[in-house]
């Protein structure tokens, strides 16, 4: 028999960090560290590079980054591997990733998922564990993390590419565990792009799928014979302001392989919340989040019901982006934009031409290039 576990996103930042720079370890796990003990392999997506210096990148959103010797708290928390496919691992560019990468090889916790250029970042990670060869694949959506070139960075989720290395590492393992980044965050559902591109992972050879980033933990389902979990939520991801919401809440996945067949095992946990690291939940924690899941699991299982759900959930964020196409950047001219209170400047014709331009595969692969350049 042998037990894998994969959890969400470890930022060991705020309060976690000075628990971590206190030597105060148990204090992060807690109960949940018993659960870490009793896997052959543990992995974790770790959010941030381990890094002193300075030097972030410029970029929409937080730069995060956590103190070198953070990496003893992996060490603590019996963690093999870590997922580095994110969008914060490059946050501090290559300094950044380099520090991080260093500082993994010398505690002996293996990565993958990023690189010095595009080749390194998309090598699979193979491990033989008890007379059976495993391997890991680590994607990313694209943001300000991914490499496309012999830039550093981050493995980026390209269907076609991923399609061929899950393809040749089907052929060099006995198990293909795919790890994928992305998702729209705070929301429990996957898109149906999503969907058809996980689902499409599962028939290119994958035995499961896993994804995080969203900050919230989302359903699963059984397609082909093989799990896709759409959202583990956070593992260890500290927050002021997010106190008993979905943010500190979450779940890792034990993976159980005996007799060449995969069944996995659910371990719910709070983390982040009154207390800055995680345990497990209490009967009544888990009997809400089990009638969650559920719920999570009917709606994934229903595709007009998910896409129902996804437009429901479009029209909560239906004025986040027009006023990206408006000469406001001031956060209170985009709100009083956003109110109807200050007029558009972008015509009609200007707003075909951008859906021109983004739809079309040439046009959108010319802007990219501009944007990029």
């Amino acid at each position: 028999m042998i037990k894998i576990l994969i959890s969400g996103d470890f930022c060991p930042i705020h309060r976690v960090e000075q628990l971590a720079l206190n030597g105060s370890y148990d204090k992060i796990y807690n109960d949940f560290i018993n659960v870490l003990e009793d896997n052959d392999f543990n992995i974790t997506n770790l959010e941030c590079p381990l890094y002193n210096g300075r030097g972030a990148i410029p970029k929409t959103g937080p730069n995060l980054k956590v103190d070198e010797s953070l990496i003893k708290s992996l060490v603590y928390g019996k963690f093999h591997l870590v997922t580095l496919a994110n969008n914060h691992i490059m946050d501090f560019g290559y300094n950044g990733l380099k520090s991080t990468l260093e500082v993994c090889k010398r505690e002996n916790i293996a990565t993958v998922g990023a690189g010095y250029n595009l080749a390194e970042a998309h090598i699979p990670f193979y491990k033989m564990i008890k007379g059976k060869r495993i391997a890991i694949l680590n994607f990313a959506e694209n943001e300000f993390s991914t490499t496309q070139d012999e830039r550093p960075g981050a493995n980026p989720l390209n269907p076609i590419t991923n399609f061929y290395d899950i393809k040749e590492a089907r052929s060099k393992a006995d198990f293909v565990f795919v790890i994928v980044h992305g998702g729209h965050e705070h929301y429990q559902l996957p898109s149906p792009r999503m969907q058809e591109t996980y689902r499409f992972f599962i028939n290119a050879g994958a035995d499961a799928v896993i994804g995080h980033h969203t900050h919230c933990f989302s359903g699963y389902e059984i397609y082909q014979g093989k799990p896709i979990f759409y959202s583990l939520g956070n593992f260890i991801f500290d927050w002021p302001g997010e106190r008993n919401k979905d943010w500190n809440k979450g779940y890792a996945i034990q993976f159980i392989i005996e007799n060449n067949n995969i069944t996995f095992k659910i371990y719910s946990y709070i983390q982040g919340d009154q207390k800055p690291g995680v345990t497990l939940m209490v009967e009544k924690e888990q009997e809400l989040f089990d009638n969650n899941l559920l719920l999570l699991n009917q709606q994934i299982s229903n595709t007009l019901q998910l896409e129902e759900k996804f437009q429901d959930f479009f029209q909560t964020r239906i004025n986040s982006f027009p006023v990206n196409f408006e000469p406001y950047t001031n956060k209170y001219l985009c709100e009083l934009f956003n109110r109807g209170l200050l007029p558009s400047f972008a015509s009609k014709r200007k707003k075909r031409l951008l859906l021109n331009i983004i739809r079309c595969e040439t046009h959108r692969e010319l802007l990219l290039k501009s944007l990029n350049d």
